[in-house]
C-alpha cells in the first residue's frame, strides 16, 4: 500500500519533534542574542569613556592654557578612532577652541542598527586641572556613530539564528530517518501483509515483523489475529444463519401469497369503511356549523330580553322604593347577572370548542384588576362571618402585558367559587412574581379559601364541562360546573398553568399561573408620604399583616396591635393616624386622643354613613380589600382636608344636553336604552330601522349614534355603510349596541364602519363609560 511521504507517521512525528525544537532554539537564539545586546550596548559606552578618559587630562590643559594648536591636533587624534564622527573642546565661555567632524557611515542595514543603538550618541565631560579643582575650565565633547558596533552585533545574531535553523533542518532528517526504520517500514509491512492474506485460508495469522514481538506494533498484530480468528467464527455463523433464513424466506412467500388475497378482501372492506366515515366527517362538520349558527342565533335571541328585563330593573332600582321593593328587585336583578354570566362561559366553551377564542394583548394594571375584582365581589357576599383579603406581591410590574378581560374572567370565576363555598372562616387572594431568567417571568394568582373542599378522587374531575365534586353541592350551593373548566382553557389558552389542591372540610388552593410580559414598572397609583401608624387588628384576622405589609413597604413606620372584644385595649404609642377594623373597636377608641386621625377599614356591608362616621370619630372609611390606590388617597386625606366618608354608591352625572340618535326595533330595548341615556343627561332621539334613523340624520344633527344591527327594512350593517359614504356622517361615532356577542358580530361591525361595541344586556355603567370615551366631557 502506498502512502504519501508527508502522511507517514514517520514524517509527522519528525515534523512535530523538529518543530518543538525549532521553537525551541528560536527562543533560545532570540534570549542569546538580546544579552548579546545589552552586552554591545554596555561595549560601547565603555569603549567611548575610554577614549575620553585617556583624553580628558591633556584636554584639561589646552583648556587652561587656550592653546588651539594643541586642542586642533587633539580633536584630530580622536577622529581617528572609526566610531568618533564628531570632536569638540570648548571653553568655559562656549567658544570652541577646536572642532573637527565627518559623516556617518551609510549601509541597507543602518535602520536595523539605528533602531536598536539609536543613531548616534553624544559624550560631554566637563574640564577640570588639580590645582583649581573647582574652576571650569570647558567641556570635550565627542559624538558617536553606533553603526560600526550595530552592524558586528547584527553579523554575530545572524550567524547565531541561522545555525539554529541548519541544527534543527539536520535534526529533522536524522528524525525521518529514524522514525521510518522503527515506526513506518514495519507498519506498511504489517499492512502489506492484511492485504495480502486470502479470505478462503484457514486460520490465518499476520506474522509480526522482526524485532517488534514486545512492542507496540507486536500488541497490534496480536489484537488483528484474534480479531480475524473472530471473523471467521462469525462468518461461519452468518453462513448458517443465511441457509436458514432461505428456507424462511420460502416458507413466508407461500404465506405471503395467502395473506395477500386476505388483504385485498380487507381493502375493499376498508374502502367501504372510508366512504362511511366520510360521510359521517360530513355530517358531524354540517352539524358544527348548525350549532354555531344555533348558538349566535340564540344569543342574540336570549339577550335581547336579558337587556330589557335588566335594564327596567335598573331603572327602576333609581326610583324611590322601600325596603322589601328593593330588596326583591336587587335580587332579580342578581339573577339575570347570573344568567349573564352563564350565557357568556357557554358562548366562551363553544369558541374554545370551535377555535376562534380571540386574546388579546394589550398593556394592564395587573394588581388594580384583581383589587377592583375582589373589590365589587366583596360587596355581593352577603356572608358576614366570611373575611376577604388581597395581598399584592409589592414586586409586581405597574404594568403588564395580557388579556385582562380573560384574567378577570378567571379570577373573579375562582374568586367566585372561594366565596360561594365557604360558609365561616377567610377567603385569601394572592398575587406573587417569580423571575426565572431575565426574559421570563411568571404571574402567579393564588385564591386560598377555608370552605368545604373537595375529596381526593373528585379533583380530576372538577375542571370537565357540568361536573361538580358530587350531587349535594349542586343542590346546597347550585352552579352549573361551567366556571372551572372555563378558568382552565382559558388558563391554558394564555400558554398558563391552573392547578388546584384541597383537603375535604378544610379548604382548598386553586393557583393561575401565567407568564406576563413587564410593560413598565412604575406603580400606577400614588404613595403616601412616609408617616407613623398604630395598626389595629382583631386576633385572628388575615386583614392585619397584610395591611402592615403594604404600609411597610411604602416606608411607614408602623406597630400591629393584636386585640380581642374582651380583653383591656393596651395604650396606643403616639402616631400621626390609626388604622382600626371596625365600628365597635371605633366606639371604643373614641375618647383616646381624639386628636389623632382615624382610618376604618372594614366590609362594604359594614361602612357608616358621613354623620355616623363623624360621630364615632372616623375620618376616612376604606372597604376591605381595599385597593392601594384607595388606601394611598385615603391616608393622604387625612392630612389634606377634613372630610367626612361618603355613602358608597355612584352618583348621576351632570346633564350635558348633547342629542344622541338610538337605532332599535325592539319596544322593550328602546324603553330600557331611552331611560338610562335620559338618566344621565342626554337628548333622545329613536329610530326603528336604518331608513328612519337615515331620514332622522337628513332632518337635524347627532353628535352621537347608538345602532342596533338586526332590523328590519334595513339593519344596522348596511344604514353605517350608507353613513360612512356620505361626507357629512363620517365623522359621527357610531357605537353598536347589539345582542350578537361572538367575536365574528365584531369584526362585521369594525368592518361596516362602526367605531365601538356593547353586547346586549348591558348596565349603565357600561354604555356611560362608552359615552364618556367617544362624548369625551361627561363628568361623574
Amino acid at each position: 500500500m502506498n502512502i504519501r511521504f508527508t502522511n507517514r507517521l514517520s514524517f509527522k512525528q519528525a515534523r512535530l519533534g523538529v518543530l518543538a525544537a525549532f521553537i525551541l532554539g528560536t527562543l533560545l537564539g532570540l534570549v542569546q542574542v538580546a544579552l548579546d545586546y545589552q552586552s554591545e550596548t554596555a561595549a560601547i559606552d565603555r569603549e567611548i569613556q575610554a577614549q575620553i578618559n585617556v583624553s580628558l587630562g591633556p584636554a584639561s590643559r589646552i583648556a587652561y592654557n587656550i592653546d588651539a594648536e594643541l586642542a586642533a591636533e587633539l580633536v584630530n587624534g580622536l577622529l581617528q578612532a572609526p566610531p568618533i564622527v564628531r570632536a569638540e573642546i570648548i571653553d568655559n565661555n562656549g567658544i570652541a577652541l577646536a572642532s573637527v567632524s565627518r559623516p556617518m557611515a551609510s549601509s541597507p542595514y543602518r535602520t536595523v542598527s539605528d533602531a536598536l543603538f539609536d543613531r548616534r550618541r553624544e559624550y560631554a565631560q566637563p574640564l577640570y586641572v588639580q590645582h583649581a579643582p573647582n574652576e571650569l575650565l570647558g567641556h570635550l565633547i565627542i559624538e558617536v556613530d553606533t553603526f560600526h558596533q550595530g552592524a558586528s552585533f547584527l553579523r554575530r545574531a545572524g550567524v547565531t539564528m541561522l545555525s539554529g535553523f541548519v541544527l534543527s533542518l539536520v535534526l529533522s532528517l536524522i528524525l525521518v530517518v529514524l522514525f521510518y526504520g522503527m515506526l513506518t517500514k514495519p507498519l506498511v509491512r504489517l499492512i502489506n501483509d492484511l492485504l495480502n492474506m486470502r479470505a478462503e485460508e484457514e486460520r490465518s495469522r499476520l506474522p509480526c515483523p522482526p524485532g517488534h514481538q514486545r512492542d507496540e506494533i507486536g500488541a497490534l498484530v496480536e489484537v488483528i489475529n484474534r480479531q480475524l480468528q473472530s471473523i471467521d467464527v462469525n462468518m461461519r455463523q452468518k453462513l448458517r444463519a443465511e441457509e436458514r433464513l432461505r428456507q424462511y424466506l420460502e416458507e413466508l412467500e407461500i404465506i405471503v401469497e395467502a395473506r395477500t388475497t386476505e388483504l385485498q378482501d380487507a381493502n375493499i372492506q376498508l374502502r367501504l369503511s372510508n366512504q362511511e366515515l366520510e360521510r359521517s366527517r360530513e355530517e358531524a362538520l354540517s352539524m358544527a356549523r348548525a350549532r354555531s349558527a344555533f348558538l349566535a342565533h340564540m344569543s342574540h335571541e336570549i339577550r335581547t330580553p336579558i337587556n330589557g328585563l335588566l335594564g327596567m330593573i335598573g331603572l327602576t332600582l333609581d326610583s324611590p322604593l322601600n325596603d322589601e321593593q328593593r330588596q326583591q328587585l336587587t335580587i332579580a336583578y342578581d339573577s339575570g347577572k347570573v344568567l349573564v354570566a352563564l350565557l357568556n362561559d357557554i358562548l366562551d366553551l363553544s369558541k374554545f370548542e370551535a377555535g376562534k377564542l380571540q386574546l388579546e394583548l394589550i398593556p394592564f394594571d395587573l394588581g388594580a384588576l384583581i383589587e377592583e375584582t375582589a373589590s365589587l365581589l366583596s360587596q355581593n357576599v352577603g356572608k358576614q362571618d366570611i373575611e376577604l383579603t388581597c395581598r399584592i406581591d409589592p414586586a409586581l410590574a405597574g404594568m403588564l402585558v395580557g388579556d385582562p378581560t380573560r384574567i378577570r374572567q378567571i379570577v373573579s370565576n375562582l374568586l367566585s367559587n372561594a366565596l360561594k363555598f365557604t360558609e365561616q372562616g377567610h377567603v385569601a387572594i394572592r398575587v406573587e412574581v417569580e423571575k426565572r431568567r431575565a426574559a421570563e417571568q411568571w404571574v402567579h394568582v393564588i385564591i386560598r379559601d377555608t370552605g368545604i373542599g373537595i375529596a381526593r378522587e373528585a379533583l380530576g374531575e372538577i375542571f370537565s364541562p357540568f361536573t361538580q365534586a358530587n350531587a349535594n353541592i349542586s343542590r346546597r350551593f347550585g352552579g352549573t360546573g361551567l366556571g372551572l373548566t372555563l378558568c382552565k382553557s382559558l388558563t391554558e389558552a394564555m400558554g398558563g398553568r391552573l392547578k388546584v389542591e384541597s383537603t375535604l372540610d378544610e379548604g382548598s388552593v386553586f393557583t393561575v399561573s401565567l407568564p406576563l410580559a413587564t410593560h413598565m414598572m412604575v406603580p400606577t397609583f400614588a404613595f403616601p408620604a412616609p408617616r407613623s401608624v398604630v395598626l389595629f387588628n382583631r386576633k385572628g384576622r388575615q386583614q392585619g399583616p397584610v395591611l402592615l405589609e403594604q404600609l411597610e413597604h411604602w416606608q411607614m413606620r408602623c406597630e400591629l396591635i393584636e386585640y380581642t372584644h374582651d380583653a383591656t385595649l393596651p395604650e396606643c404609642p403616639p402616631a400621626d393616624f390609626w388604622l382600626i377594623d371596625s365600628v365597635a373597636l371605633a366606639d371604643r377608641l373614641v375618647d383616646r386622643h381624639s386628636h389623632v386621625p382615624r382610618l376604618l377599614v372594614c366590609p362594604y356591608s359594614r361602612l357608616l354613613g358621613s354623620d355616623e362616621a363623624r360621630r364615632r370619630g372616623i375620618h376616612q372609611q376604606v372597604a376591605s380589600p381595599s385597593s392601594r390606590a384607595r388606601l394611598a388617597r385615603a391616608i393622604e386625606e387625612l392630612f389634606v382636608v377634613e372630610a367626612a366618608p361618603s355613602q358608597p354608591g355612584t352618583a348621576l352625572p351632570n346633564p350635558t344636553g348633547q342629542r344622541i340618535l338610538l337605532v332599535e326595533d325592539n319596544m322593550v330595548n328602546q324603553m330600557v336604552a331611552k331611560g338610562m341615556l335620559s338618566r344621565l343627561g342626554y337628548q333622545v332621539a329613536v329610530a326603528e330601522h336604518g331608513e328612519a334613523a337615515l331620514a332622522r340624520l337628513e332632518e337635524e344633527d347627532y353628535e352621537l349614534v347608538l345602532m342596533d344591527c338586526n332590523m328590519p327594512v334595513m339593519d344596522g350593517y348596511e344604514t353605517t355603510r350608507r353613513m360612512r359614504s356620505d361626507p357629512r356622517w363620517q365623522g359621527t361615532p357610531v357605537i353598536a349596541l347589539t345582542a350578537n356577542a361572538l367575536h365574528e358580530d365584531r369584526q362585521r361591525c369594525e368592518e361596516a364602519g362602526m367605531n365601538d361595541y356593547l353586547a346586549k344586556p348591558f348596565k349603565r355603567e357600561d354604555l356611560q363609560e362608552l359615552l364618556e370615551k367617544w362624548l369625551g366631557h361627561t363628568e361623574r
